[in-house]
């Protein structure tokens, strides 16, 4: 709880500060310049915004050699390195809370015009497909058991993986219930596909 609301309060600082200087016209990005997805200059904005997400995480993960890669077309920044945990944080919070510093920065910098998706050590591929897994196993018990699944609350993301997969099913529906942070989705099975 205690590194969920230092994130919090990190962000909100980082926020602030940015706030401040847009006030006194100090930001560098007030320039008019817009950028084209799938320039040259995005390109190049996305290198800038590489060696930003680089220093961070050594300045959080001190005397780690980290390695990024990039795929341009998809504006995905791949980290690697040894002992990335910290980076990562529980549940890839603080990934989550250095993919949204990143995008702010980028947005603010005028470096990209979409959003970054940064994956530290395969992090988010392997949770994406954990979920899938786990979406289609649930999936296939509520039509073996002829009932409703209740799966855990999740985040938003999470949730649209699962209605995007299990939509491929023709012997279930999804439905999200609950208000978040508790939001959750329930699998139906449909009558008389058994």
């Amino acid at each position: 709880m205690t590194e969920d609301k230092s994130i919090k309060d990190a962000i909100d600082s980082y926020v602030e500060s940015l706030e401040e200087e847009e006030k006194r016209n100090k930001l560098i990005e007030n320039n008019s310049k817009k950028i084209e997805s799938g320039t040259g200059a995005e390109i190049n904005g996305l290198e800038k915004i590489k060696q930003i997400l680089k220093k961070s995480i050594e300045l959080i993960c001190p005397g780690e050699e980290v390695k990024i890669d990039t795929v341009s077309e998809e504006l995905k920044l791949s980290v690697q390195g040894e002992d990335l945990g910290i980076a990562i944080g529980r549940d890839g919070k603080n990934m989550q809370a250095l993919e949204y510093i990143i995008n702010l920065i980028g947005k603010r910098k005028k470096l990209v015009d979409r959003n970054v998706i940064i994956d530290i050590k395969d992090y988010r591929k392997k949770k994406i497909e954990k979920i899938k897994k786990t979406a289609v196993i649930m999936a296939k018990k509520a039509i073996s058991e002829g009932r409703k699944i209740a799966l855990e609350p999740m985040c938003a993301y999470e949730r649209k993986i699962i209605h995007n997969v299990l939509a491929k099913f023709k012997d279930v529906t999804t439905r999200s219930r609950h208000e978040e942070p508790n939001r959750s989705i329930i699998i139906y099975p449909i009558k008389g596909s058994k």
